[in-house]
């Protein structure tokens, strides 16, 4: 038998809203994520939750496929899909910023993990952010550095204004403080990424973090330094940020990920401490899925960190 608690989290009404792009990384399918994860039964999972949902549908985002030859390869030192991932992001701020204002959380559902800049600058058109980043990537990269090109592994360095970024006022438009970001159950990063993230004030956990002090300790770590004299914070929840053996639908998998009931907890531990401001659920990519399992992966946590408890 389950009952939910009362935090802060669940005092007023969760927005969802689809980003379901594919712009941002190789492998097709990830566009079909927010139908995969409202088919796995999120907005029932929430309001078992005790957490009334708005589902306003999908944003419009054209198929990569149908996008200009000249965007899916670009040169080298360049982003694949700017022009589209520009598109999409500046119109899902005004989606995220217009569910702040009629005081819902946004719940913003992707696509790849290049939505992130879209939901980051949405939530800090009123307020000071901080941000949670649960991934298994640093998603630091600049186009120079980035051995694909692929936004997906950018959008925090893109929202934070760094180098080839600064110009782009669309993405950075954010105003975030690196000290207020935290990167938690990292495990694969590029090179240069490393040297860049070593020369930034972003705190990073990695995986050997959580292994040595213990999830709930990191978490908690994260959290603080996240809301550090803001008025809330941002988490973005890549589902490859999990153990492939219990997330298998992702486009990135990576081995050595967090556990089932570890993410779970993770999860529980946001409700307890409330100040979320808005959160993104990415990369679920049912294409490579198997029953459904990651989209329901993605349902389960977000009712976790809205309040649904065991007892």
């Amino acid at each position: 038998m389950t009952r939910n608690r009362t935090s802060a989290t669940d005092r007023q009404p969760v927005r969802i809203i689809g980003a379901p792009t594919d712009y941002g990384q190789d492998r097709r399918g990830v566009d079909m994520g927010p139908s995969a994860i409202r088919y796995a039964g999120l907005a029932d999972s929430l309001g078992n939750a005790g957490v009334e949902t708005d589902d306003v549908g999908d944003l419009l985002a054209p198929r990569a496929e149908e996008r200009d030859p000249e965007h899916r390869t670009p040169s080298k030192g360049e982003a694949r899909f700017l022009r589209e991932t520009q598109d999409v992001c500046v119109r899902l701020s005004k989606e995220v910023r217009a569910a702040l204002v009629d005081d819902h959380t946004p719940l913003v559902l992707g696509g790849d993990h290049s939505v992130a800049i879209g939901s980051l600058v949405g939530s800090a058109a009123d307020a000071d952010i901080g941000a949670v980043w649960f991934d298994a990537h640093g998603d630091y990269n600049t186009p120079p550095t980035s051995p694909s090109g692929n936004i997906h592994g950018m959008p925090l360095a893109a929202a934070l204004g760094v180098k080839e970024w600064a110009d782009t006022d669309w993405a950075n438009a954010a105003g975030l403080s690196e000290e207020n970001i935290a990167i938690v159950g990292l495990r694969s990063i590029d090179d240069t990424e490393r040297e860049l993230l070593a020369e930034s004030d972003i705190t990073t956990y990695t995986m050997s973090d959580i292994d040595q002090r213990g999830l709930a300790e990191v978490v908690r770590s994260a959290l603080a330094v996240a809301s550090d004299g803001v008025d809330g914070y941002h988490v973005s929840l890549d589902l490859d940020w999990l153990d492939p053996t219990i997330a298998p639908g992702v486009g990135t998998p990576v081995r050595g990920g967090v556990t089932y009931r570890e993410a779970h907890h993770a999860m529980e531990i946001l409700a307890q401490q409330g100040g979320m401001r808005s959160m993104e659920l990415v990369e679920v990519n049912p294409i490579l899925d198997e029953s459904n399992e990651t989209a329901r992966m993605a349902v389960e946590l977000a009712a976790s960190a809205f309040g649904k408890q065991i007892l």
